[in-house]
């Protein structure tokens, strides 16, 4: 039978010589190699995988993302008076889609253009940000207020990466009926 100290001699020995042939820049062994270095490939460079190199890659021509459907007004004057003009709405107007405005106006218009859209918003009233015109002094339509929310105009910056299609409609149907409610008054 052997003694411990005998034992514990052994296993050093060994854990010291496995060790001594070890080198931290070349591990001897791995076990799911990819995890220590993966293959990686870069989007368009070139590749043995297709026959004509990236060609193969590369997006069709003429195609769109996913998702994506071009906005036919250009971010110009021009552009503003024809969407403003020619622009319609693709939503019905009901109150699912205007209560789903209203909620989003709330986020992303009120604190310029206040909960009434009389431009009195809490950054205006804080005087943090002046000239905000109110509905009922601007000759809006839907397809104005798409345009606007699409590209944005004179001081308002455009919030199309906020909000998609349908929301920029939902919130043109709200601030119809708010200016409405101002001219009414």
């Amino acid at each position: 039978m052997m003694n411990r100290t005998t034992f514990f001699g052994l296993l050093m020995v060994l854990l010291l010589s496995l060790h001594s042939c070890f080198d931290p820049s070349k591990p001897n062994y791995q076990y799911f190699p990819n995890m220590y270095e993966p293959v990686g490939y870069e989007t368009y460079a070139d590749s043995d995988a297709f026959a004509n190199g990236v060609e193969a890659q590369l997006p069709v021509a003429g195609s769109i993302n996913r998702g994506w459907v071009p906005y036919e007004f250009p971010d110009n004057a021009d552009g503003y008076e024809a969407a403003k003009a020619g622009l319609i709405s693709p939503l019905e107007v009901n109150a699912d889609n205007t209560k789903q405005g209203k909620e989003l106006y709330g986020i992303y218009c009120a604190v310029c253009h206040g909960n009434k859209g009389a431009g009195q918003g809490i950054l205006v009233t804080r005087e943090k940000y002046l000239g905000v015109p109110s509905y009922a002094d601007r000759d809006i339509t839907p397809g104005s207020i798409y345009h606007v929310l699409m590209y944005g105009r004179n001081a308002m910056g455009s919030h199309a990466g906020q909000v998609n299609a349908t929301e920029r409609w939902q919130i043109a149907q709200h601030v119809m009926s708010l200016r409405k409610s101002l001219i009414d008054k």
